[in-house]
Parts: structure tokens; C-alpha cells; sequence
């Protein structure tokens, strides 16, 4: 059955293309498996329910006539705009407008937020621009922008807020400096949600080619319910595809957690438990709630267009679990610092056992991509990431996260980081064990080596233990706090083309920005590591206690090291290069939306070759004891680049099987 809607028909229909609805919920509400909705351009304002779920064979799909031309908007346009004084204006709106949930009463808070500066879920916009929330009349009506925020123009477009109890009203007041309000297009966000379910388990659903904005999102720590503007609520099996999604107050997709009443924001409402301990609690429970390979996860989001969101603009804790990420573009994510706290990124996931996230274009965030736990089989492949950190020295807003390319947290592995190009001050930071980084082009430094971890409480150490999992299964194997070490560096090219801010800073803090392997020199090699045990003879259990709880070791071989770029004393002398003399440089270029990478590193590689890295090269995690492989079982050949391009059985280092001094495209625009 193919369901039609357009929201510019003469009235209500009955879904034909004769007939069809005004109201793409009204088609959500009868779509069952194998249907098709066909969206026709306009502007749907909206919260999308869908209540029937598809099958893998017969989706449900969701799909604009004209990519892009259907618009699904949590927001409604507010006009009769006065003047109140200089650029500030003010308008009120009856509370009725928002039902039983007014985003402008409503404040983002909750587990893991540490901004003490009071946010409210809703937001105004002005021509698709989200301004910024002032603390108080007086600081809106100055406009003057936050100098801690990463775009000083936008920042001056303020807006306040205040509750007028006898006319239950919300007045809102904006600064839209040289602008008259009732001259252009402007907005507050009115919905929580613009395409989600209120329940779980609606699996196989499609939402293709649909502009998705401007919503009064919570915030989304792990252990709560965590929404978006668009996602799945525990479900199985969603497409989101050739999207274009912005305007989220906090999340903008959402691949989360289902609520949990006795564990939703559990901190922040009892405060008995340590955060760690109720973080464990909830992948238990989810055990017991179904958390399971059968029943979650296995979705696909691809060639979307996600920006402007800020918290994050993908998030999910555990139903995120064997899902794609792909061809997207993600940026400015978490840059207004209006919000603080540990849960911003481009991509943050918790627990993303074999997700895999790739050819993607992420910039321009706090963070590109954070995964928190149990990043058990996720592989972080063939992306574009640079400009994720603060320019121009600004400094952190109160409650705001450290900045990086990639960030994998407290996981035990195998986790891979291969055919990358991270280009920003600080490339990769793993307070992790079982990270695999192999055959990509770093311009920043490695941070929390060794640290990040543990917690020194009441004058004693607090281990922080963390699941391992059944290989590619959700069921829990065992828990382990962080060892450190267990890594596998292989196959880079490491160029020191930043200046270092800070020389006071060491590998074991976040945002360290000195390039190279040396921080790896503090665990031991193989061999090292092997002969603390005696397997000729019984073993003795307090005797093998340190080695037990002691660094695991390390391999770094085959890497490229250029400007400085710090060498590892585990690095064998036939297999790698430190050239401090040839200047290799490392240039970013965007044109008319496709972006380009030149470099000279190839030349300067000389005769440096190394043989294809493969499954069997890495071994096996230790913790988990599972293998650097596919989700399915299946082993990897890294004989593909970044541009899938074939490499030769002699390959040489970095993301591209074949060096270039001119200009190579490494993201071509999304053509939504």
C-alpha cells in the first residue's frame, strides 16, 4: 500500500494520491509493514508518531518526493514582535501552545551535566539560525556575544525567557541586533520530538530525504531515556537516510537508551550510587529489559546531513549496538558552549559493540567521535576529521569537554581506528585497552595515556570496572577495570605540523598535543610482558598479582614520523622512518563543498614499505579475547585505503595506498 501527504492539499484526506493526508502522522498511524509514505514538499510541523513496526523484508518506509522539500519541524513561527528597547524585542506566548510539556519552563539538565549556568530545552530561531540564551534581561538586551563561544556573530543574536504566572504566558525576549523580527522568518521550538516513537520495539522503519529541525530535545546521559530530534526508541533495524537534520537543542539523532524508571537519571534523583555504579547498573538491567542481538540495534544511518545540534548529533547508549554510520557530514555540534557537560560529540555512543562508523566528514565539534564503553568490534574507518577543537586560544566554558578527534573510553577492545585522516591538535585519546590504530595520517597527539581511568577517593584507588562482552553479543562476559596498553599502532604517518599551546602538558592529560608514539614507551613489548609467566611450572596466584594488574603490552611498528613527531622505543629500526629534516606539510581545502588533501609526506617516505596488515597481524584483545574482525566473524585485510583504493602487498604508511603532491579530493559534497 502507498500512502500520499501533502500539507499544501485543499483538506484532510484518506491517503490516496487522490485524496491524500494533510498530516504525515495521520499516514503513521495506519503504515503498516511493506507500506510506503510518500511525503510531497512542504512544511509539516509535527511530532511523528509511528505505531506499527515493519519486518526486515517489508520496512515501512518514510520517504520525501523531493529531497529536502518535505520539512518536519519541531518548531512553530512566532510573529507580533515589540519593540522593547534598542535591538530587543519581545513577544508572549499562551502556554496552551505547548501542552503538557513547555521546553521554556523545562531546563537541560540531568546525569553527567556540569554546566551551573541554567539552559532551558527551547530554543529561537531566526531564518534557521539558532540564537543564544541569555541568563538575564539585562545580558540579553546588551548583546554582546559569549567570548567562549566558537562563532562570536552568531553569539550576539540573544534570547531570554520568563514566566508570567497570571496570564500563564511565556514572555520571550530576543536581541536580533540590526534585524526586525516581523520582517523575518523566526521560530521557537515547541515539540520534544519530530520523528520518533513513544514506545519500543517499532522495528523496520525508513525515513528517507526529509529536512528534520528544530526541536526542544532533553539532555541524554547514559543512564536515562535519551531522546533526539529523530530515532528509534529501542527499536530494530531504522534507515535514516539522505536527511538533513539541525536545530537540536541537545541530541539530534537519537540510537538510545529506552527508559528505565528505576535507573532514569539515576544520579542526579537518588545520588546514593557512584555514577560509574549506576552506569553498570544499566547495562544489567538492560540485560534483563532486551538488551539483545535479536531485538536492538542494527540500524543504518547514511549520507545525512547532521549540523547545529548541542549536545550531539548522533547519540546512543546500548541501541546503537551492529549499526552503521556512513557518507555523512557532521558539524558544528556542541560549539555554542552554551551546554556543558560529558556526553557532546559528533558521534557519541556508549557501548558500541561492532558499530561501524565510516566515510564520514566530521568538523568543526567538540569532540568527532566518543565512544564510551564497550566499544567492543566498532571500527572508526575511512573519515575526514579536523577542526574539533577550540581556535584562536578560547578557552572551555564551565562544564565543557576537552576536544579531539576521537575519543574511545574505558573500552577493553578490540577496537579499530584504521584509514583515517585526523588532522586536528589532539587526534586520539584512549584511556582504553585493545585499540587498534593502523594505517592513518595524525596530526595531533595521543591523550590520557595511563590516565582517565581511576579515581583516587578517601585516600585509596577506585578502580573504575567496565563490561566485556560474549563476542558479537550484548550478553555481559565480565567486568575489568583499565589496564592500559594492549594497543596496536601500525602502518601511520605522524606529522607534528601544530604548534604546541602547551608544553607543560604530558601524554597522560586529554588534550596533549605533541605528536607521536613515545607515550607508548611506558609498556612493556610482548616478550616483556610474557615472561613474567612460567608456564613450566604451577602457578603461583599472589605471585603473578602485579603482573595481573600491571600495564599489558604494546606493538608499534611500520609508522612514519615527521616534524618532530615522537618515536616509540618499541618501533623496529627496518620497518619505520624519523625524518626530522624534510619539512612535510599537510593542507585542508574546501571548494564549493568537496574538500581536498595535499601533502608532500609520499615523497619524503622514500623506499619505506611494509608488508599488508590483516586480523591474524593483530591477534586477539586481551580481555575479551576477541580478534580484530568483521561483526560477522570474518577476518580483515587492511589491503583497502581511505578511498577503498587497492593496496599492494608492499604498502607504504598512511591512509592512501598511493602518495600524491597534488591536491587529492577526500570528501566530495553530499548531493541532498
Amino acid at each position: 500500500m502507498v500512502y500520499y501527504v501533502d500539507a499544501n492539499t485543499f483538506r484532510d484526506g484518506d491517503g490516496s494520491k487522490e485524496r491524500p493526508f494533510k498530516h504525515i502522522n495521520d499516514a503513521a498511524k495506519v503504515a503498516i509493514a511493506g507500506d510506503e509514505v510518500i511525503v510531497k514538499p512542504g512544511i509539516y510541523r509535527e511530532h511523528v508518531i509511528p505505531v506499527n513496526a515493519g519486518t526486515k523484508e517489508s520496512p515501512i518506509v518514510y520517504r520525501s518526493e523531493k529531497k529536502l522539500g518535505a520539512v518536519i519541524t519541531g518548531a512553530e513561527p512566532v510573529s507580533d514582535w515589540k519593540k522593547v528597547k534598542g535591538t530587543t524585542w519581545m513577544v508572549r506566548v499562551k502556554n496552551s501552545m505547548f501542552g503538557d510539556y513547555n521546553p521554556y519552563v523545562e531546563r537541560v539538565y540531568g546525569d553527567w551535566y556540569f554546566s551551573p549556568i541554567i539552559r532551558h530545552t527551547g530554543s529561537v530561531f531566526v531564518n534557521d539560525n539558532m540564537m543564544y540564551e541569555a541568563s538575564s534581561l539585562d545580558e540579553c538586551q546588551k548583546g554582546k556575544g559569549d567570548p567562549l563561544a566558537w562563532d562570536q556573530v552568531a553569539a550576539q543574536y540573544l534570547w531570554y525567557t520568563e514566566q508570567d504566572e497570571t496570564t500563564d504566558e511565556t514572555i520571550l525576549y530576543a536581541n536580533f541586533q540590526d534585524l526586525d523580527p516581523n520582517k523575518e522568518k523566526v521560530e521557537i521550538s515547541v515539540r520534544r520530538n519530530v520523528f520518533m516513537p513513544t514506545r519500543n520495539y517499532v522495528d523496520y522503519i525508513t525515513v528517507s530525504g526529509f529536512n528534520i529541525n528544530k526541536a526542544a530535545t532533553t539532555w541524554a546521559p547514559p543512564a536515562a531515556y535519551q531522546d533526539g530530534m529523530i530515532g528509534p526508541h529501542w527499536s530494530k533495524g531504522w534507515i535514516i537516510e539522505d536527511c538533513e537534520i539541525y536545530g537540536s537543542r541537545c541530541c539530534g539523532i537519537s540510537l538510545g537508551k529506552y527508559c528505565d524508571p528505576e535507573n532514569d537519571m539515576y544520579f542526579t534523583v537518588k545520588q546514593v550510587k557512584s555514577p560509574t555504579q549506576m552506569e553498570r547498573d544499566a547495562v544489567c538491567r538492560g540485560q534483563y529489559h532486551g538488551w539483545l542481538k535479536e531485538k536492538v540495534g542494527h540500524h543504518i544511518v547514511r549520507r545525512c546531513h547532521i549540523h547545529h545540534c548541542e549536545q550531539t548529533g548522533i547519540v546512543g547508549r546500548m541501541g546503537a549496538v551492529f549499526s552503521t554510520i556512513e557518507d555523512c557530514e557532521i558539524h558544528d555540534v556542541c560549539t555554542s558552549q552554551q551546554l556543558g557537560g560529558a556526553e557532546t560529540a559528533g558521534i557519541k555512543l556508549h557501548a558500541a559493540i561492532d558499530v561501524t562508523i565510516r566515510r564520514n566528514h566530521i568538523h568543526h565539534c567538540i569532540m568527532g567521535v566518543w565512544l564510551d564503553w564497550e566499544a567492543q568490534g566498532a571500527r572508526v574507518s575511512q573519515n575526514l576529521m579536523h577542526d574539533n577543537y577550540r581556535h584562536n586560544g578560547l578557552q572551555a566554558a564551565q562544564g565543557a569537554m576537552f576536544s579531539t578527534d576521537v575519543f574511545i573510553e574505558v573500552g577493553h577492545g578490540p577496537t579499530l581506528i584504521d584509514n583515517n585522516i585526523l588532522l586536528s591538535p589532539t587526534s586520539i585519546i584512549i584511556p582504553s585497552e585493545g585499540i587498534g590504530v593502523i594505517h592513518n595520517l595524525v596530526l595531533g597527539g595521543f591523550g590520557l595515556i595511563n590516565s582517565g581511568v581511576d579515581s583516587i577517593v578517601n585516600g585509596q584507588r577506585e578502580p573504575r570496572y567496565t563490561p566485556y562482552h560474549i563476542r558479537h553479543r550484548t550478553e555481559v562476559a565480565g567486568f575489568m577495570t583499565i589496564l592500559h596498553g594492549d594497543d596496536r599502532i601500525y602502518n601511520n604517518v605522524f606529522v607534528q605540523q601544530h604548534k604546541v599551546t602547551d608544553k607543560k602538558k604530558t601524554p597522560a592529560d586529554a588534550e596533549h598535543e605533541v605528536v607521536g608514539t613515545k607515550p607508548f614507551d611506558i609498556f612493556p613489548s610482548y616478550d616483556e610482558w610474557i615472561s613474567q609467566f612460567d608456564f613450566s611450572k604451577n602457578p603461583d596466584m599472589g605471585a603473578l598479582a602485579e603482573a595481573h594488574f600491571g600495564h599489558l603490552p604494546v606493538w608499534v611498528e611500520g609508522n612514519a614520523y615527521f616534524g618532530g613527531a615522537t618515536v616509540c622505543k618499541h618501533e623496529k629500526n627496518k620497518n619505520h622512518l624519523e625524518d626530522k629534516k624534510t619539512k612535510v606539510t599537510v593542507e585542508i581545502k574546501e571548494k564549493n563543498g568537496d574538500w581536498y588533501l595535499k601533502t608532500n609526506y609520499g615523497k619524503a617516505l622514500s623506499d619505506l614499505v611494509d608488508g599488508i596488515i590483516t586480523t591474524d597481524t593483530l591477534g586477539k584483545a586481551f580481555e575479551p579475547e576477541q580478534k580484530f574482525e568483521n561483526p560477522d566473524g570474518t577476518p580483515i585485510t587492511f589491503d583497502r585505503d581511505y578511498l577503498g583504493n587497492h593496496r599492494k602487498a608492499q604498502t607504504i604508511p598512511g591512509p592512501l595506498a598511493v602518495s600524491s603532491s597534488k591536491e587529492v579530493l577526500v570528501w566530495n559534497k553530499l548531493s541532498l
